[in-house]
């Protein structure tokens, strides 16, 4: 009887919750659609072509993707402030909006003389609208799966790597195909900001949190208990549960927000000229770059969930000496292929690693600061995630220059990968002492 009462008790609460598999195909769809901006390097080709009206250098060219990264923190840090006071709909709505009016803002640059235009409307708006969107599936699909924490953090993150996989073949075809899309290939942003409005309204609208007695299929026994086998043990892995200012005074969080940065500023400075340095790398043709733009947003999306899951068995730290030292090594030999085959690998690599940093990290910042406020706590870490993405693309572009000095870029960024392997093993979590 007890189980009966407790097994219909549970369905009628998940019923009047919704279904959350719904709520989590609605998260990974705005989640695509933000990740779209990845695929900058294909319009970053499109600007710098002889046919194009711009006359831009490679670091100018880097500029509206760089502002992008670098609005996305101080959207995550309010998007997620908002979002405990108001929802997670109305915070991911108005994401959506912002980034998609941005997106078609940049889509009515013409010529050189609108940098600003970009800047302003891909950069500011875009990057700002994207970091709304971004923080608010990661947090809210916790809540909905607490059974399966790890697995849906590594689904909703890797929703967003796999955006450019859609978007930059998407975007190359338009660009080659229309009238006139190849002197302003900016004109592609119009469709694709309407498409991202459409697609990102679609998903976002399904989004709410569970309710206050909201308990999980599965997740309870007969009499009502938490299975003990499901129950977090935090105590074997954090010391406690510290909160956001207790973590912002000890020197773990601040190295683990340095392994973000190094990892976003190695790893977005090949994905900020990816589609340019197979072109002149390894001699792909302009559709077969943009083809590996798209192609690569796979490994992105598949290191965020596999290197969360190999933390799991090997350990975050041991995890991360992998990220960065794989980085590193595939960086260096990058500049040095000259076949495509070898190109693609070596790339795979770089991408799988770059995203494994954000699949491992929201897991190493609950094992370091405890469970309760770890949502809070790698939030504010995504702030490596804007200083890298400034780093990144400037620097690259800048070794790069007008000369082409691949290897140079390429060299310098692994030797900064590789020396960041010294963080996670001299990082260790945090004691008890308060």
């Amino acid at each position: 009887m007890s189980t009966v009462g407790t097994t219909h008790e549970s369905e009628s609460t998940s019923s009047r919750a919704g279904n959350r598999w719904i709520i989590l195909a609605g998260g990974v769809l705005v989640q695509l659609t933000i990740g779209a901006v990845y695929a900058w390097s294909t319009m970053g080709r499109a600007l710098n072509d002889e046919q194009s009206a711009f006359d831009l250098t490679k670091v100018q060219t880097a500029i509206p993707f760089e502002v992008a990264i670098g609005m996305l923190f101080l959207g995550t840090f309010l998007g997620g402030r908002i979002q405990d006071r108001k929802g997670p709909r109305v915070v991911a709505l108005s994401g959506v909006v912002l980034y998609s009016i941005g997106i078609i803002l940049a889509g009515f640059a013409r010529d050189t003389s609108d940098l600003w235009l970009l800047i302003l409307g891909y950069g500011v708006l875009g990057g700002f609208g994207l970091g709304l969107a971004y923080i608010v599936p990661i947090a809210m699909l916790q809540k909905w799966f607490p059974d399966k924490r790890g697995l849906i953090t590594g689904v909703a993150v890797g929703g967003f790597g796999f955006g450019a996989v859609i978007t930059s073949p998407m975007m190359n075809r338009l660009i080659s195909g229309m009238e006139g899309y190849q002197a302003e290939p900016t004109k592609a942003f119009l469709w694709l900001g309407g498409a991202y409005l459409v697609f990102g309204l679609l998903g976002a609208s399904v989004f709410k949190n569970p309710p206050a007695d909201y308990v999980a299929p599965g997740a309870a026994t007969a009499d009502g208990q938490d299975d003990p086998k499901k129950k977090e043990e935090p105590a074997k892995k954090a010391a406690r549960d510290f909160t956001q200012q207790e973590a912002l005074s000890t020197p773990q969080w601040y190295l683990l927000t340095l392994i973000l940065t190094v990892s976003v500023t190695a790893g977005i400075s090949l994905i900020s000229v990816a589609a340019d340095a197979a072109t002149n790398i390894a001699g792909f043709s302009v559709a077969a770059a943009a083809t590996l733009v798209g192609i690569m947003g796979l490994f992105n999306g598949a290191g965020r969930i596999a290197w969360a899951a190999t933390s799991d068995k090997i350990g975050r730290r041991p995890a991360f000496v992998g990220i960065l030292g794989l980085q590193g090594l595939a960086l260096l030999a990058l500049p040095h292929v000259g076949n495509v085959v070898l190109f693609y690998i070596l790339a795979a690599i770089i991408y799988t690693c770059y995203g494994g940093a954000f699949g491992t990290l929201p897991a190493t910042a609950g094992d370091f600061f405890g469970l309760k406020h770890s949502g809070g706590i790698y939030g504010l870490m995504l702030i490596g995630w804007s200083i890298g993405g400034i780093v990144g693309p400037l620097l690259i572009s800048w070794l790069i220059g007008s000369e082409g000095r691949y290897t140079l870029g390429f060299t310098v960024m692994g030797i900064i990968a590789l020396v960041g392997v010294i963080i996670p093993i001299i990082a260790r979590p945090p004691k008890a002492q308060r």
